[in-house]
Order: C-alpha cells, then structure tokens, then sequence
C-alpha cells in the first residue's frame, strides 16, 4: 500500500464525518455549479475524490442516474454505500488513486472538491489535467482552497489558489465560464475559503 493510500484509509478508518474539516451538510456549491451547465438527467458525471460525499446522494435524489465516485480509500467508498443502501448499486464505485485512474468512460461532467488541490507538484498537476483530457470530459467543476484558505488539511500540504491560476491548469482544453469564492462552515464551526471554477471544453 502507497504512501498516500494507506493516509486516506487512515483518515476514514478512525475519523467519523464530524471529526473531518470537509464534510458538508449539504454539497450546495457543487450542485448548483453543476445545474448551471443544464445537463440531461442521463449525463455521465464522476466525482472524483468524492470519497462518503454527499454530493452523490444529492445528484440520485435531482433523478442523476449516470453517476461514478473515484476514491483513493477503499473505507470511504465502503462508508458511502453503506449511507445509500440499495443506491449504491445504481453507483459505479472507483477505488483508484486519481493519479493511477485511466478512464475508459467518457464523462460528460467532471467533479473535483477538495481533491486536486492535494497535489503540489508540478509533474502532479499536469498529469492530473491530461487524465483530465484523456476523460474527455466536457465540462469540469473544481473546488478548492483559496489563497487566503487553509495551507495544510488532514496534515497534509496543499496548493492553494485563486480564479486565474485554477484557469491557467486547465486553460489547454477548457475555457473558465465562472469563477467563485465561497466559505465552508466545518463541522468544528470554522470557515474556510475555498474558490469554484466550471469549465466547458474548448471547441477545436
């Protein structure tokens, strides 16, 4: 087991949703950035580190029924479908560090909160955007730390960012439609400052 894996099956084997800075009551942001696009209920979508989100449960109840959740930790993909019961068939589970992810599918959206900004190196980021690309995702929704949010979460270093250098990683194939700034209240009642940028693919 990688370095990285055996932190994240950590994380989720001793660490309820109330004890992470990231769980949401309600994934808000991230289903109104999706709306936005229009998408047909029918749309391939992942969500990539999606981990026990609940954006999941939010997207099957808005009638999404082509829905995918990529996660590095085996335990967070375990505690999800046990949240959704019988859902959770109508899910495709992916336990694979997004890194070492070869999408075979074509996803018409892309969903990445709180996942991408784990990577800090250079070589990381680009190999992200061309899996990215690989996917042939049509639209992209990215969430993560501000400048001016947290600097480390779950004892890990992060890259922060603003509007133009979240443009500038997916500029090659995507065009910026919105940006946002938004806080998350935690479960502990802290805020952190996160931004939210959707993409739409460049038309060739």
């Amino acid at each position: 087991m990688n370095q990285n894996k055996q932190h994240w099956e950590k994380v989720f084997q001793t660490k309820t949703a109330e004890q992470v800075s990231w769980t949401e009551t309600y994934p808000q942001t991230s289903v109104d950035c999706i709306l936005r696009f229009g998408l047909k209920k029918s749309a391939p979508i992942i969500d990539v580190g999606g981990g026990d989100s609940l954006l999941v449960d939010a997207l099957l109840e808005l009638g999404f029924s082509n829905l995918s959740v990529l996660d590095i930790s085996a335990k967070a993909l375990e505690r999800a479908k046990e949240r959704l019961g019988p859902l959770a068939n109508k899910v495709e589970w992916i336990e694979s560090d997004v890194l070492d992810f070869n999408p075979t599918a074509k996803y018409s959206l892309w969903h990445d909160r709180a996942s991408f900004h784990f990577l800090t190196q250079k070589k990381h980021i680009i190999k992200y955007g061309s899996i990215v690309n690989q996917s042939n995702a049509q639209h992209l929704v990215i969430g993560t730390f501000s400048t001016s949010g947290p600097e480390k979460c779950s004892g890990l270093s992060i890259s922060q960012y603003d509007c133009n250098s979240l443009e500038h990683c997916f500029r090659d194939r995507h065009s910026q439609d919105e940006c946002i700034e938004v806080n998350h209240q935690t479960p502990f009642d802290t805020s952190q400052a996160f931004v939210f940028s959707r993409f739409s693919k460049k038309l060739i």
